[in-house]
């Protein structure tokens, strides 16, 4: 035989094993913590790095908009806009509302009564209010799902905490 018909070694693949290994040991020690944990009753994590955990902010998604509406000085309101809409109960309004600095009352307000019109429209509604560099209104109706809550309730619309 000569050098030309043997498959090349390229001396590589002891690396390719020992990253194999290396992950599987690392998968094994992780697996085994919440089990040690148990058997000494010791908690391996820290309190610390769960309590930072905890104090994120909870993200949300929203979808692409469907449709979306803008107050606008001699438009249609809210309710008007949304009788000319396709319905669908799938799809969520969600009322975006920017302040400036010291303007967290006025949105509020603004949020509470865009979120009150609609869901007298019979639409799931999501509020965000959000702190920006001038104010800024408008609602966005799309696929967003509503997070199950306890017992299996919607939560997410105006009244019922909406996302801020």
């Amino acid at each position: 035989m000569t050098s030309a018909s043997l498959p090349s070694r390229s001396g590589h693949s002891w690396q390719l094993i020992l990253a194999d290994l290396a992950l599987i040991l690392f998968l094994l020690a992780l697996s085994a913590l919440p089990a040690a944990e148990a058997e000494t009753g010791k908690k391996l994590v820290e309190a610390r790095a769960l309590s930072q955990e905890a104090r994120r902010p909870a993200a949300f998604e929203v979808a692409a908009a469907q449709a979306l509406f803008r107050p606008v000085a001699g438009g249609p309101s809210l309710a008007e806009w949304l009788a000319s809409q396709p319905r669908d109960p799938r799809a969520t309004l969600t009322v975006f509302v920017r302040h400036p600095r010291n303007g967290e009352a006025a949105a509020w307000s603004t949020a509470r009564s865009l979120a009150h019109e609609a869901e007298a429209s019979g639409v799931a509604v999501r509020t965000v209010v959000s702190a920006g560099e001038e104010a800024e209104v408008y609602a966005s109706l799309g696929y967003d799902a509503l997070v199950l809550g306890a017992g299996g309730s919607r939560q997410g619309g105006a009244g019922q905490g909406g996302a801020r």
